[in-house]
């Protein structure tokens, strides 16, 4: 098994085709046939099958592209640290950010790294918290916000932020940062909700239940810029953290106050492999992305936090 053998495979299953494969690789098309063929009888199973639609991974195979992929990674990964570069960090970094923080953060993010670190190769994904829980568990990720996560047997929690929930709604609703409204109005309204087994939906439904309110829900989705988009269009209120509407409540398109009666809140931690070595890459981003955070707060750009210390309190001044 050598590394051409796992690019075709990676490259096969991703494209579901040979042909194409070998276009990408350059690479005539038999000698990728070969090197899936050696594979196979190395392994003594078959990795793909031929279908209508192409070239489709057996269950064996789905295994084998996993781990060939996340070996190729690794092997870029130190590739590009052990490159001589004196002076300068260098490596790849994939981080994991929440969907709500991507307009407050990204940016400024790849701006910080690229201006003081030039070497380093920043690579960023977003999802909901228990996506990203689950990449970073299986080291497709090498740090990532998560909310509501204390320190596991895998990974350590560092707490960052403490942020209130919000009502949202069109902008003729009114609705004012200093004039909080109580679930059990928000629920007058049909609302438009995350999808069931969605962390921040878990939130909203226990503040229903303490509010002994009964909501209408008018439409379920697991996008927060659906979500967004819905209200605006007048299918209904919303429920969502202060970071995800800062820029849309600043500039008038939407209108928001903070979620009372019960006020909910969430907190965001810094999540990273409890075990294994820490690249200097990836400890240059985690500063940086905690900086931008914090730069965030203090500039009251990210509605309603708080900044937490090691022991997950907020901070005072």
């Amino acid at each position: 098994m050598d590394v051409k053998q796992l690019k075709a495979l990676v490259t096969v299953a991703e494209v579901g085709s040979v042909t194409r494969a070998a276009e990408l690789l350059h690479l005539v098309q038999p000698a990728v046939t070969r090197q899936i063929r050696t594979l196979e009888q190395e392994l003594g199973v078959p990795l793909f099958e031929r279908t209508r639609q192409g070239m489709r991974p057996t269950d064996a195979g789905t295994i084998m592209v996993d781990r060939a992929r996340r070996a190729l990674n690794e092997l870029e990964r130190a590739r590009a640290e052990v490159r001589p570069t004196p002076g300068a960090v260098t490596g790849i970094v994939t981080v994991g950010l929440l969907e709500s923080t991507t307009d407050l953060l990204a940016e400024a993010l790849v701006t910080a790294v690229a201006r003081d670190h030039p070497g380093i190769d920043l690579r960023l994904m977003t999802a909901y918290s228990g996506h990203l829980q689950q990449w970073l568990d299986d080291g497709d990720l090498d740090l990532s916000l998560l909310y509501n996560l204390d320190n596991t047997p895998s990974l350590n929690a560092r707490p960052l932020v403490r942020e209130q929930l919000w009502v949202v709604a069109p902008a003729t609703a009114g609705l004012r940062a200093d004039r909080p409204v109580p679930f059990a109005e928000a629920a007058a309204h049909p609302l438009v909700m995350p999808a069931a087994g969605h962390a921040l939906r878990a939130l909203i439904d226990g503040a229903a239940s303490r509010a002994g309110a009964e909501p209408h829900i008018a439409v379920q989705t697991n996008s927060m810029p659906v979500q967004k988009q819905l209200v605006l269009a007048g299918h209904g209120w919303t429920i969502l953290p202060g970071v995800g509407i800062a820029e849309d409540v600043a500039s008038g398109t939407l209108s928001a106050a903070p979620l009372a009666e019960p006020d909910v809140w969430r907190s965001i931690v810094l999540a990273t492999p409890r075990y294994g070595r820490t690249p200097p890459a990836v400890e240059v981003v985690a500063r940086e992305l905690v900086r931008q955070i914090r730069s965030a707060v203090a500039e009251g750009r990210w509605l309603s936090a708080q900044l937490l210390n090691t022991g997950g309190t907020a901070e005072t001044e």
